[in-house]
Formats: structure tokens, sequence, C-alpha cells
């Protein structure tokens, strides 16, 4: 019976019957629920969506009061002129009626077309991620995909990034990089001096054509290590030989010379390729024996014992007879552990091989230590009996088995050690460097154990020395899992604690979601957490503690985490923090974090689609989140931002000239502008260029916005807009519109054109403000656009030329004696737009709108500079006066040496390849009594 998700291994065929994969199943519950995601900006345009509704029925209340006042105190005397509707008796009841009226009138302030065009910019700038061909992976033909159109904004808004880690960071590959043997090590590369070069794609590799049964998938760089095979140093051999024989792995040739192996670990599958490459090839395998071929030779050797791998003793053994008769005990684990059982006479040896490790350690290296040891046979056969017995028992035969191992495996004589790189994906150790300077706080949550963890947070430029302290939380209870958080919070923040924790001020203490203010740490702390500390931090009384410390320290590592935990853990932050989470993983056990984040990030690797189909953008490396995230995020962010502000302003603009207007129209509901103007001004003359803005700006070119991970920050502050900005929008629209209004309707005030005729009327002052209003919003965008196109230039002028080409023709006398009733304005273009004092006034209006923003932004970008001002200037001198190029630099860690021992998370599988339970004969059908779907007897025919 298998789990959904189970993957076999080592069978090419098989019968299967699905018994139960639905919503129950273990894989399906740790998935997580689907639910529906929404931008922190789309929450905000609801808000104030409502607020302008509100606005809208306070200006029609003002008007509703001053017809009232109006017709009360002027119309009721002039009703010969002017006589009231039928119908209406009173001038509270006509004050009603123009309610409803300006309601009508005034409802363009209400940003009816604004959804529309937000899903239009999204729909545009998820087609700029799908066709970025620097997010393209040749490798296996995968692009970057935007799955959703909804999210894209809120990419440039990133603050916690939740990573897995195997897949993830690592392309969960084991390379055999280096070795020390009898106190030489062996993997850098010297050049003529002497001096150790490092190791590019041009340099030379190993020819290992010389073994017909070589992975022509294995690199290796030193030939000084082929030689010493080839010259038979005795040392060198039995190094390679102990790799040969000492592991669990499962050969499968099927074809001659065609050798698959699969390991337990992909440690233990590293150090076999190996040991295959230099000439020990491990064959095949039975209960008893394993046949491994030595430089050509054939050799079976006798399988006496596997004494087993365990997270305790961290280390496994076995115990093998040469076809010459002699008894061998090989051994490989943990440095530290290993080290504690070597002979005295090992000491100089010891020294040598440990500054070798400590140097592979510093290179985030995961290190093993082999040794061997000659046994007795009279020895031996004692101790097999008493295995045996051992082995055979009904109660504590765990603890028996274990005293016979400690017992046995003494006195070893160091052969050497081993240095196996987990590798990276490219570019990954760039990226989170990157990424960590656009101060984007990364935690991985992780199944691996703390070991492992570490050292990739090492490989990764996540860890380094130049941290304060890096916390270990690893406590077995609640009481002390509490103790080490409040130790570590109190180091980083001793002020923190001035303060109980009933007393904590929370931003927002009225709302069902308490959000934590910031607190800063005294330096650059890291934490780790073992998954069963983490299941006391995430109870009730101690998840605030949790997120309290772990948001003061840069980087958090979750070590053996289930996949309901990584998810608690998104929530936790999500729960307390004001900041947008994105969670990226490749496996289906990274589904219930990426769907719990605010932004999921699917890999597609190497286990599987559910990852990806349940994520929002998916593509096939991990570097290409800085560009996901500092490129298209910050992009779509600024753009989204910018569009907002100018919808916001053109609309108020627009509409609060008709509130000007009614106070010196008598509140009687006039539009200030010919209807057609009103109909086409957001279908046609606005549309085009604020969607050209939107679609096509950027403050710097992807290539700035790499470099300068600073930029990012507005974003995160979500600095661009928010309640503020649009408060300053409104006020700059009531601004703008008191000029619209006031400056056309002063120069026409009883003004006369240049022959003596008179312009003072509606015609002429309707077109004239509108006139204004659209070459002033048209400047308002020319100011607002960063990037010119040649697109943004043909939307602008030409939303121009098109105004002047429609009212020109609108207001022609053909057009009236074919409608007259549609275009009454009859010849007022020609008449207005040809009089030098219009134009002046136009001008004057446009330089009155447009001064205070240019002279605002200058003194603000001088006296009050921001982030992105600061950084703008460091670009501009930067492409006057292009810097040198970085000199690159080896990355070293040079901390105490640590193990990266890890062939598994469970125990080993000595006990079943000793029983030969998982061994079948490979033999024909009628021998067998066995079913083949590909024997020729059921092929069809």
């Amino acid at each position: 019976m298998l789990l959904r998700g189970c993957t076999i291994r080592n069978t090419e065929w098989c019968f299967g019957l699905v018994i139960y994969a639905g919503p129950d199943t273990k894989l399906m519950q740790n998935c997580g629920k689907t639910t529906f995601k929404r931008t922190s900006i789309d929450r905000l345009m609801n808000v104030l969506v409502l607020v302008i509704f509100v606005f809208l029925a306070l200006m029609c209340f003002i008007l509703a009061i001053g017809n009232g006042i109006w017709e009360h105190d002027k119309g009721f005397y002039f009703q010969v002129y002017l006589p009231w509707a039928d119908g209406v008796n009173s001038a509270a009841y006509s004050g009603f009626l123009m309610f409803w009226s300006y309601v009508i009138i005034l409802n363009t302030v209400v940003p009816i077309s604004l959804y529309v065009s937000v899903e239009i910019i999204r729909l545009g700038n998820s087609f700029y991620i799908d066709w970025d061909r620097k997010m393209y992976y040749p490798l296996n033909d995968t692009p970057a995909q935007a799955r959703t159109t909804t999210l894209n904004e809120e990419l440039g808004q990133i603050k916690y990034i939740f990573s897995d880690k195997t897949g993830t960071l690592t392309q969960n590959i084991m390379a055999f990089n280096k070795c020390s043997i009898n106190g030489k090590s062996y993997g850098d590369v010297y050049d003529v001096a002497g001096q150790r070069t490092e190791i590019t794609e041009h340099t030379e590799k190993v020819d290992f054509s010389y073994n017909q049964l070589a992975d022509p998938k294995f690199v290796f760089y030193d030939h000084s290590l082929v030689e010493a095979v080839k010259l038979d140093d005795a040392a060198t051999h039995g190094f390679f030989r102990l790799l040969s024989l000492c592991h669990t792995v499962m050969p499968e040739e099927k074809k001659e010379g065609n050798l698959v192996y699969q390991a337990q670990s992909p440690d233990e599958g590293a150090l076999v390729t190996a040991a295959r490459n230099f000439g020990f090839v491990f064959r095949a395998r039975t209960p008893e024996t394993i046949t491994v071929v030595e430089m050509g030779e054939t050799k079976v050797y006798e399988l006496l014992a596997i004494l087993d791998f365990n997270n305790v003793r961290k280390r496994m053994s076995v115990i093998v007879r040469s076809p010459e008769g002699d008894l061998t005990l090989y051994c490989k684990g943990a440095d530290t552990i290993v080290y504690e059982l070597l002979d005295s006479s090992c000491g100089p040896l010891k020294e040598e091989t440990m500054e070798h490790l400590n140097e592979f350690a510093g290179e985030g290296l995961r290190t093993l230590v082999v040794a061997y040891k000659d046994l007795q046979e009279d020895y031996f056969q004692e101790w097999h009996k008493r295995h045996h017995e051992a082995s055979t028992a009904l109660d504590g035969r765990e603890e028996k088995l274990s005293e016979l191992y400690e017992e046995i495996e003494k006195d070893l004589m160091l052969l050497g050690a081993t240095a196996i790189e987990d590798k990276l994906q490219d570019g990954v150790p760039q990226t989170i460097e990157t990424l960590t300077k656009a101060h984007i706080k990364i935690w991985v949550l992780t199944g691996d154990k703390q070991e492992t963890a570490v050292n990739i947070g090492y490989s990764c430029n996540m860890l380094h020395d130049d941290m304060k302290d890096v916390f270990i939380i690893e406590g077995n209870t609640s009481e002390e899992v509490l103790d080490e958080l409040r130790t570590a919070r109190k180091k980083m923040n001793p002020d923190s604690f001035l303060d109980s924790d009933e007393t904590i001020k929370f931003e927002n203490p009225s709302t069902k979601s308490r959000i934590l203010p910031e607190e800063q740490a005294n330096g650059v702390y890291g934490l780790v957490i073992n998954g069963h500390s983490l299941a006391y931090a995430l109870e009730g009384n101690l998840e605030l503690e949790l997120v309290r410390t772990a948001c003061m320290c840069k980087v958090v590592i979750c070590c053996r985490v289930t996949p309901l935990q990584k998810a608690q853990v998104v929530e936790l932050v999500k729960k307390y923090k004001k900041a947008v989470t994105l969670a990226i993983g490749d496996g289906a056990n990274d589904v219930s974090m990426i769907k719990t984040a605010h932004i999921g990030v699917g890999i597609s690797g190497q286990e599987g689609m559910q990852a990806v189909l349940s994520s929002d953008f998916s593509f096939a490396q991990f570097r290409y989140l800085q560009r996901l995230l500092l490129v298209h995020g910050r992009w779509s962010y600024i753009r989204m931002c910018k569009f907002l502000r100018y919808f916001f302003y053109k609309n108020f603009a627009f509409t609060l000239v008709h509130f000007w207007y009614g106070f010196f129209s008598g509140f009687s509901a006039q539009t200030v502008y010919d209807q057609w103007f009103i109909t086409l001004y957001n279908l046609v003359y606005t549309s085009l260029p604020v969607l050209g803005m939107s679609l096509f700006d950027q403050d710097v070119d992807d290539r700035w916005s790499m470099q300068f991970p600073h930029l990012y920050e507005p974003g995160q502050q979500n600095l661009y807009f928010n309640k503020l900005e649009f408060v300053k929008c409104v006020l700059h629209g009531i601004y703008s519109s008191l000029i619209l209004f006031f400056i056309p309707y002063g120069a026409m005030y009883d003004t006369v054109r240049s022959d003596g005729k008179a312009i003072a009327d509606y015609q002429s002052f309707a077109l004239m403000a509108q006139t204004c209003l659209l070459i002033v919003v048209s400047v308002q965008i020319g100011l607002d656009t960063a990037y010119w196109t040649a697109v943004n230039q043909f939307f602008i002028w030409g939303s121009l030329s098109v105004y002047f080409a429609i009212i020109f023709t609108m207001y022609s006398d053909g057009m009236y004696l074919i409608f007259t009733a549609s275009f009454p304005f009859i010849g007022t273009a020609r008449n207005t737009l040809n009089q030098p004092n219009v134009w002046l006034a136009i001008f004057l209006s446009i330089i009155l709108c447009v001064l205070p923003v240019v002279g605002g932004r200058f003194l603000k970008a001088q006296l009050m500079p921001t982030v992105s001002d600061k950084v703008l200037r460091k670009i501009r001198a930067a492409k006057k006066w292009p810097p040198p190029p970085l000199p690159k630099t080896r990355l070293r860690r040079t901390s105490t040496r640590r193990s990266g021992y890890a062939f598994s998370h469970q125990h080993g599988f000595g006990a079943l390849i000793m029983s030969g339970r998982n061994m079948r004969p490979k033999l024909p059908f009628t021998t067998t009594g066995t079913f083949s779907p590909n024997s020729e007897k059921n092929r069809h025919k």
C-alpha cells in the first residue's frame, strides 16, 4: 500500500490499483485550502471608491442646498423668465430634484472605468513576464509564466521570502568536489607558479576515457589524483576501495557497462560514482557479496556485516572479506564522531586532515572522514556470534547492537576525508545577496536536518562569519523554547524587554489582526530552529515571542519542518506583520506554503508540477526570482501607482469644474462642457496616454534595477500610493479645477473679439475650459512619464490632435445642418480659438496648474530626497563615469568545521540489504513464473 505522491524505484513496471487518491490523503491534506488572493492596492481602491461616493453625495448635497436657497431668494421672483418645471411647487422640492441631477452630472468623479483599465495594465505586465527571454531556461525549454494577472504590482512590495531548500536553492545533486588522502589534499587546480587558480568552465577536466565503466557526467579537475591512482599508490587505492564497498547503494545495469546507481541519499551516490570514475567500480551486489571492478580486475568481496547508519551514530561501517581472505572493517562518517574512534598512532595524520577539513568546511562543502581497521579471524568469529545473538534478541535489540558496534569500531586507521558539494542552482548566492540588499528577509523552511540546512545557509551567503551571532533554538519543552527565544531577543534588542508582552503597543489594536511594530536589532543575526522546537513555538502563548525574535533576524532557517508547519510559519508572519510575503518551492510539500503566502512562486524542477500548478508565478531557476521582483515587480508597482494617481487627478480636475460652475449658474445643473466632450473625455481623449504610461514607463532600465536593489524599498513601505497620496491627488485635482474654471471665466468675462464682436457666451467659455483641461492633463502625464517611447508620443500628441479634429468637425456648419439638435456649438471652435487672448489664457492656465507640481518635486528632491532620488543621482553619475568592474571574490567561510554527513534522515537500509528481501533474481518468465508485459508472448501483434 503506497500513499499518494510516492515514487517507486528499481521497478520497470507494475500492476497498480488506485484505492483512494482524494482530498483526505496525506498529501492533499498538507496542500491547504485555495483562497482568492487580492493585492493591498485592490483593497485600498475599494475603500477609496466608497470615499469618493461619500464625496460625491456631499458635493451634490451642497449644490442642492444652494439651489434651494437660490430658488427661494431669486428664482421665485423670476418665474416668468425662468419658470419652474412642471410639478415643482417649492424651492425645497427644486433642491431635492437638483440633488439627483447633480448626481448624474458629477458621477464622472466615480472611477467606473478604473477597474477595467487596471485589469488591462495587469494583463500587459503579465505578458512582459511571459515574454522575458532573460527568465527563459533553455536546458528544459521552460519560460517564466505569470499564472495570474491580479498580483503583478504586489511583486514590487515583498518584505519576506519563504523558500524551500532542496530543489529550490539546490539542484539536489551532490558532486564529489575535493578529498584528503593520507595528508594530501586533492581537488584544487594550480598554475605553473604554484598558485591556486579559480575553476571556470574553461578549466581543463580530467580525462576518464581510459576507464570504460566511468560515468560520463562526472567532472573533476585535479589531474594529480588520477596520477596517484595510476601509480598504484596504496593509500589512494585503499581510499577509493573503501568508497566502493562502504555503502548501501543498489546498482542497476540494463545494458553492458551502463551502470545506474540508486542511492539512499545523494551523498552516497556521489561517493560511489567518484570511486567508479577513479577505477574502483561498484558493479553488483547480493545479500552476501559485493562485486567491484578494481583497475579493470573484477573482485568479489564477501559481505559479512553492515553496521548501519542512524542519527545517533552518524556513521556506517561494513565488514568484508577480500578475495585474498583478509578481514577489514571500513567506516565513514561525521568527522566529529570518527575522530574519537581513531587509533593513537594517527596523531600527525589527524592534524593534517583536520586542516583540510577546516578548509573544506570553510568553502561550504559537506565533509566525511573515512577510516579502516584490519580484523583478526578469531576475534571476528566471536564478535559475529554475539552480533547474531543481539540481532535476534527480543528485548533491547537496538541497545545491544549499539554496544557491539561501539566495541568493534575502535582503533581505526585514518585514510582521509571527502568533501561533497551540494550543488546550488546557478546564481543562488548572488540572488540572495541582491535580495538582501533590497531589505528583503529570507526564511528557509526545509525538511532537511539542521546540519545540512546550516551548511547550505553558509553556501548561499545567507549565513556568514560577519554575523554577530547565529541562534540555535532546539528546546524540547515549551519552557526551554521560550527561554531560548527570550535570550536571543534580549541579546538582539535589550530595550524590547522594557515593556512586558501584555503591554505591547500594536499598530492597530482595534483590528482583528494585531500588527506588531518593527523592532530593530543591534547587529546582524541569524536564527536556526528545529521542527520539534517550532511545534512548541507555534503554540498560542509562544507564537508572539517567536515572531518578535525571528523578525529581528536577517535570516531564519527552520529545519525538519512538515508541510503544515511551513504554512503555519507563513501565516504567523502575515498575522503579526504588515508585510507582503512570498513563498517559493518546487515540490508537493511546498504547496500549502505557496497557497498561504500573498504570492506563491513554483519552480518547475525534478519533483513534478504540483508546486507550479498551485502557484501564481513559475519559472525554472531560483535566480530568476530577483528579476521577477526587482524588475517586473518594481516596474508593475510603479506603473500601477502612477496610473492610479493620475487617474484620480484627471477625474477630479474634470468633474469639480462643474461644482464651481454651479455657484455661477444658479445651481441649475447646467454642465460646463459640451455633452460630446463629456462622453469622449475618458473614452478617447485621456484613455490611451495613461495606458501608454502604465504599460511602458520605467524610471530606470532593468540593468540599473538589478544593480541598485535599494530602489525596491519604496514599494515595501508602500510610499507611491496610499491614503495620503490619494488625499494629495484630490487636493491637486481641486486646485487644478479652480484654475481651469476661474482663468477661462475671467478671460471670457465681458470680452470681445479683435473685430469688436462679443465672445463672452456660454459656448465659447465651455470650449475654452475643456481645451485648457485637456492640455493641462496631457502636460501632467508628460511630467509623470519617466521613459519616453514612440508609443507614448503617439498617444499624447495623437489624443490632442484627435480632440482638435473632432471639435472643428462637430462645431462646423455642415454638422449643424445635418444634426441640428445634436451639435448646437456651431462655429464656436473657429470663432474662439483664433483669438490671441484665448490662447494666452490657456497658456496661463497651464503654467498655474503645472508650476506648483514642478516646483514641489524639485524642492522635495533637493531638500528631502527619498531613497529613489539618491539612487537615481548615483545612476546618472554612473552613466557619465562607468565604474571599473568589481574583482571576483572567492566564497570562503572560516568558521568552525561543520560536518555535512547526511546519508539519510532515517535509519539505513543495511538490514534490508543483508536480508535480500529487496533483491529479485532476473530470470526468464518460464523459470520465475512471473508476468512481464514486455515479453514476446504478451505483446500485441
